[in-house]
């Protein structure tokens, strides 16, 4: 096949599924010089908004065209746009040869988790997968059991369980990484129900529902290919042996050995991070961020971003992505944007607040949000220890709690008046979404000071960009602290951490940020873990 880039189509001629197809083939016709008969087929690669001019809001397409004779067509084109179509078929990976005495532990069930147990259970090592939250049909009637009435479950929540904390997100599957792995991540969440369309879309998301369906079906196949999958069973203690790990314990008494873990424990699980620096793994502070949630109607983000075409249909809810470097160094940002959705308590210790966003697939809420962050690092913590990053995320977290009226409430302030430095006492147009719940509180009270200075220099920039964004009624709730993990477990050039058998994966061990790369740390450790070891028979 052969691949055209930048081929563009108007909105209003790709208002359903067949006028898209007719004149994507018109378009592809005259590009190529070749007669109707002549085209077999083709197929969307890459599909994307154009919306730099707001009167011209157009469709941009890669497409895979399959031909008569490609050659005659590659051989007379020069233009850029027009190449082979690349191979993106997964690799195989040769199998080593010291046969794995036991079956390998995968800790955690996020994407990380699910990605590299999956990877090694259709290549036969039949992992046995370990999780200290619940299925994600228990661990949703819990975390709504929260939401609904400010009873948190410290074992089974927004950040612990089946799917891990991204399955109550949006369900964005966009990333930074180039790697071939991601069409193939992607199409294991097509195979386990999720929409066709987000191979090619260059933004594809199934939102928070329907993730919660396709991590049931990812786990299925973990079992139909022989991996076992364990809940409830939180891991309490690494054996080591000779700087190898030996065993690991479950709830306390449980022992199982081991020969190979895989830690994806995900950037909240603050316990076991101090199980392991008590058993010796070498871990790092990292930076990552700390903020709030900003609410606007999606109606005026629709009208910013879309101009007049904003509600057409194939357009979908409209989403933003910005930045801003202060004069005096900090950066402010604005990250995992949710249109159309919703900004949840996200709490997993007792007597904190913490906040993240949500939407659903079809992102139809009143509201967007996004969280609206500010970098920190190591020498924000006031320790050299390598957890001092967790106890920062605490003292905030702890902060919001007291000052939401320590029940789960969050506290909120409208933008203006934070821009003002006065207290809140009514809202306008824009009506929180947060539940439990919130209450009018000086955000100022819960943040840094260097935090609460560049936030409102960034809003104030941020509206330049996308008129309304310092909308006066627009709402901001705090707190978001775990944009990241603020620990990185090292590993070498081999995926080991200093302990050896003991595997640091995904966001959690401070390697990846998000569904995707967090999903391609978890299979490119698999594939290490495969080159060294044959499966053994055990059953």
């Amino acid at each position: 096949m052969i691949r055209l880039s930048n081929i563009k189509i108007g909105i209003n001629k790709a208002a359903n599924f067949d006028m898209e197809r007719q004149n994507l083939r018109k378009l592809i016709l005259s590009e190529l010089k070749i007669k109707d008969q002549e085209l077999q087929g083709f197929e969307i690669f890459k599909k994307s908004i154009d919306a730099r001019k707001k009167d011209k809001i157009a469709y941009v397409y890669t497409v895979d065209v399959k031909i008569h004779n490609e050659e005659r067509i590659l051989g007379k084109r020069s233009s850029t746009g027009i190449i082979r179509t690349p191979d993106l078929s997964y690799p195989d990976v040769a199998l080593g040869s010291e046969v794995l005495q036991e079956r390998p532990i995968v800790i955690g069930m996020g994407p990380a988790g699910l990605f590299a147990g999956l990877t090694l259970a259709k290549n036969g090592y039949k992992p046995i997968m370990l999780d200290r939250g619940e299925d994600v049909d228990t661990r949703t009637a819990k975390i709504n059991r929260f939401w609904n009435h400010g009873r948190l479950d410290t074992e089974s929540n927004v950040q612990f369980g089946e799917g891990g904390a991204g399955t109550f997100s949006d369900g964005k599957l966009t990333t930074l990484i180039n790697n071939q792995r991601c069409r193939t991540i992607l199409e294991e969440f097509i195979k386990a129900g999720a929409p066709q369309e987000i191979l090619y879309k260059s933004k594809p998301h199934i939102g928070t529902d329907m993730l919660r369906s396709t991590v049931k079906n990812i786990r299925q196949e973990i079992l139909d290919q022989g991996g076992e999958v364990r809940f409830n069973a939180k891991v309490t203690d690494f054996i080591i042996k000779d700087g190898y790990i030996e065993a690991v314990v479950i709830n306390d008494k449980e022992r199982i050995p081991c020969r190979v873990v895989l830690l994806a424990i995900g950037h909240s699980a603050r316990d076991t991070f101090e199980v392991l620096y008590r058993r010796g793994i070498v871990m790092s502070q990292k930076s990552f961020s700390i903020g709030v949630r900003i609410e606007h109607p999606q109606a005026s983000i629709d009208r910013a971003q879309y101009g007049d075409s904003a509600g057409y249909p194939g357009l979908g809810a409209a989403d933003y992505k910005l930045a801003y470097h202060c004069p005096g160094g900090r950066s402010a940002y604005t990250f995992c944007m949710c249109p159309g959705g919703y900004v949840v308590a996200a709490s997993s210790e007792a007597n904190s607040v913490v906040t993240n966003g949500m939407s659903e697939y079809k992102r139809d809420g009143d509201n967007a949000n996004s969280a609206l962050l500010v970098g920190v690092g190591p020498a924000d913590y006031g320790s050299q220890h390598p957890l001092a990053g967790i106890e920062f995320q605490r003292k905030w977290e702890k902060l919001a709690f007291q000052i939401g009226g320590e029940n789960y409430r969050a506290p909120a302030q409208l933008t203006q008046d934070f821009l003002m430095d006065q207290p809140s006492s009514q809202w306008g147009r824009v009506k929180p979404t947060y539940k439990p719940g919130v209450v009018f509180a000086p955000l100022k009270e819960c943040l840094p000071d260097y935090v609460i200075s560049t936030l409102k220099e960034a809003i104030i920039y941020f509206d330049t960009k996308i008129r309304g964004f310092a909308l006066p009624d627009s709402i901001l709730t705090g707190v978001e602290t775990r944009s990241s993990s603020p620990v990185r477990i090292n590993r070498d050039g081999t995926g080991l951490s200093s302990i050896k058998g003991i595997y640091p994966v995904g966001e959690g061990a401070g390697y990846a940020g998000g569904i995707m790369s967090s999903a391609v740390d978890g299979v490119k450790t698999a594939e290490k873990i495969m080159v060294k070891y044959a499966p053994s028979s055990i059953s």
